[in-house]
């Protein structure tokens, strides 16, 4: 069992910068995929970032590449998203996700995820 806690959300002007958080409990972290999501008002939740156990393949979304990037740091059981050059398109409410299946491939669909975080809003103001 994993308990996902995000944290660092808040409201930005567009063109700014953010960086929210996801602290994870249990032992076995490193070996558990993680991915962002969000889910805007009116719309489905959808794949923001994902990253391997081990922090090295990582995958992003064609409608952030460039401006976010997933990281994780599995000594402090921690991953987090950095988000550059914000558009107001972004908003939405920001989710952390756990799978801990090892797979080889990053995992962007949800059902894929077994562990959520409750969410994070992130508000970009045009």
């Amino acid at each position: 069992q994993v308990q996902l806690v995000e944290s660092g959300g808040g409201l930005v002007q567009a063109g700014g910068s953010l960086r929210i958080s996801c602290a994870a409990s249990g032992r076995t972290f490193n070996s558990y995929g993680m991915g962002w999501f969000r889910q805007a008002p009116g719309k489905e939740r959808e794949f923001v970032a994902g990253i391997s156990p081990s922090g090295r393949i990582t995958s992003h979304a064609n409608s952030v590449k460039g401006r976010f990037t997933i990281s994780r740091d599995n000594a402090k059981n921690a991953v987090y998203l950095q988000m550059n050059s914000l558009k107001p398109e972004d908003t939405a409410v920001y989710y952390c996700a756990a799978d801990p299946r090892g797979r080889a491939q990053i995992a962007t669909m949800l059902s894929s995820y077994d562990y959520w975080g409750q969410g994070t809003q992130v508000t970009v103001s045009s």
